[in-house]
């Protein structure tokens, strides 16, 4: 069946599937105790910092690095008593880089409720944001010295790629590279630590918690890609937003990369080239238009290829691991990425 995860208002499909019930009670156990520890971290003395750090963890979410953490574990022991803390430590940091992520966006929309910067203001959600990343350090220092040193070490990937993001690729630099670059650093950090914690907190043994930090890396990138792709290629109640959004709004995607550096002289392509040269697609009628171009197109084709090889390298890096059934609850995760843009 597919993994989901209750927030406060929604159920979301993570797509793992399980063949073994043990395993996935297990792995519920740990993101129920997940989503109390969350809500008690999040909480302070000040009643409007408790309010504005439990905004984006009531509003739910796939959970999806707790979940990496809790398969992680399941190649050792996932009862162990760090596993959970750990766990939380993956989300609190994620939630912090949304806080600013929404700030640096302008988004006036976050997991279906209003962002934080707009509910408060652009200041009070950066300091919740330095307050989450300050209780994730505080939680990780009980997992002791080298969980801190991996924690501090993949804010500073984070850093480096909303850094990246921002400034954009430098004369000479490949766009597409750039942006793979970018998504290695922003997601595939944050969810390489999740399964490495995983592995480290399960007790798996160095070489299991090696391959589970490795996959880890090319599945945020897959994943990130995919979610990329749906944008396009989605029904709003698929992808979760309306269609096009990131048209709309001008980020760069992987679809776009590939269609602005095409020579494909077709007048399809040519005319794709024109609209997405000139930077965020605000007219309705030519927004319509560069997203019919956009799913017909090779750079459509090639996106999806590339979402696929790295599906396939995420896999490949799971080969150190015994063959039972959390390894196939993994690779099912590859499965789902490759499959669900089609």
């Amino acid at each position: 069946m597919g993994y989901v995860v209750r927030g406060a208002e929604e159920l979301t499909s993570i797509g793992v599937d399980f063949v073994d019930p043990e395993v996935e009670a297990s792995a519920r156990a740990v993101l129920a105790a997940v989503e109390d520890e969350l809500r008690t971290c999040v909480t302070s003395a000040d009643p409007m910092v408790t309010e504005a750090a439990r905004h984006l963890v009531e509003a739910g979410g796939k959970r999806f690095r707790p979940l990496l953490v809790a398969l992680g574990a399941q190649f050792g022991d996932p009862t162990a008593p760090m596993v959970v803390p750990a766990a939380v430590v993956m989300e609190l940091t994620h939630l912090a880089t949304l806080y600013h992520d929404d700030v640096m966006d302008e988004a006036p929309v976050r997991r279906g409720v209003r962002s934080a910067n707009s509910r408060w203001t652009n200041s009070v959600a950066i300091l919740v944001g330095d307050y989450l990343f300050a209780r994730a350090a505080d939680l990780a220092a009980d997992l002791g010295t080298e969980a801190v040193r991996l924690q501090a070490r993949t804010f500073a990937r984070l850093v480096h790629g909303q850094i990246a993001e921002t400034v954009g690729p430098r004369s000479g630099m490949d766009p597409v590279a750039h942006y793979l670059d970018v998504l290695a650093e922003k997601t595939g950090s944050l969810i390489a630590t999740s399964a490495r914690f995983g592995g480290m907190f399960g007790g798996a043994g160095p070489e299991a918690t090696e391959a589970l930090g490795r996959y880890g890396e090319k599945m945020g990138i897959a994943f990130q890609l995919s979610d990329d792709l749906l944008d396009i290629a989605s029904e709003s109640e698929q992808s979760g937003k309306t269609p096009g959004t990131d048209l709309r709004e001008g980020v760069p995607t992987l679809p776009v990369l590939f269609a602005l550096a095409s020579d494909d002289a077709s007048p399809a392509a040519i005319r794709l080239r024109e609209i997405l040269a000139a930077g965020p697609v605000t007219d309705d009628a030519l927004h319509a238009e560069a997203l019919f171009l956009l799913r017909e197109s090779t750079a459509m084709k090639q996106a999806r290829e590339t979402v696929r090889s790295y599906a396939e390298e995420a896999r490949e890096r799971l080969a150190p691991l015994p063959n039972n059934a959390t390894r196939a609850a993994l690779e099912s995760l590859c499965d789902f990425i490759a499959d669900r843009t089609g």
